[in-house]
């Protein structure tokens, strides 16, 4: 079972930045929730500022990270200011 060690967040690069804007777009204001992936998630955050959790860990990102998401992970959102992100599941 993946942890929220095994999330990668790293500065996209330009070519990423272009494919990553033909996503949809997912928006969500400062809240907290748990959630399950069932698919591997990529995303780049247009803007925000979000602390993903488990038990044990947490890894935060914000506007202009590119985060993949394994498929598997249970963990808890911790949006604390609005987002917005492209997002592709795979």
């Amino acid at each position: 079972m993946p942890t929220v060690k095994d999330i990668l967040v790293k500065k996209p690069t330009e070519q990423e930045k272009t494919r990553c804007s033909a996503w949809p777009i997912w928006k969500c204001e400062p809240s907290r929730f748990d959630w399950a992936y069932t698919e591997t998630e990529t995303c780049l955050l247009l803007e925000g500022k979000v602390t993903v959790s488990d038990e044990n860990s947490s890894v935060n990102f914000g506007a202009g990270d590119l985060v993949v998401f394994p498929c598997d992970l249970e963990c808890t959102w911790h949006v604390h200011e609005p987002v917005t992100k492209h997002y592709n599941f795979s």
